[in-house]
């Protein structure tokens, strides 16, 4: 369960950041103002909220 939250954290903060840099609010990198990134940090955003809404309902779930 804790493995599924902490990669879930990453993944939101690997996808927020290149979300900023492919929207050129970050600057300072390749892919800042690549509309791709944008595209692969949104993914990658959602796949992080996935993990971290399975880790707290595994969580929240009555062990057996």
């Amino acid at each position: 369960m804790w493995g599924r939250g902490v990669v879930g954290v990453l993944f939101c903060l690997v996808g927020a950041v290149w979300i900023a840099q492919g929207t050129n609010v970050l600057h300072g990198s390749s892919m800042s103002g690549h509309g791709q990134w944008t595209a692969i940090g949104g993914g990658m955003l959602a796949v992080g909220l996935a993990l971290l809404a399975w880790a707290w309902r595994v969580g929240k779930s009555p062990a057996a």
